[in-house]
């Protein structure tokens, strides 16, 4: 089971929110997920990320692998 740290969409049309979540790869962008450990509204000036920073680093410890949008995320919130 390879697992992801993603950001799956739940915002309207030409209005994106993202949720960041734990998920098995397999599983479809908005699908099922493991847990959610943040959200991401790019719409607000400036974008507004709120990551829960020791749920992330216990993953990523426990090998799941964040996807390049969310790796910049955690670099910019200084979880990595």
């Amino acid at each position: 089971m390879a697992v992801k740290i993603r950001l799956r969409r739940i915002g309207a049309k030409k209005a994106p929110f993202y949720r960041v979540v734990v998920a098995d790869s397999r599983y479809p962008r908005d699908g099922r997920f493991i847990e959610e450990i943040g959200y991401y509204d790019p719409t607000k000036e400036p974008a507004s990320v709120q990551i829960d920073a020791e749920k992330a680093k216990q993953w990523i410890k426990n090998g799941a692998q964040p996807t390049d949008t969310v790796k910049a995320l955690l670099k910019k919130n200084g979880v990595l």
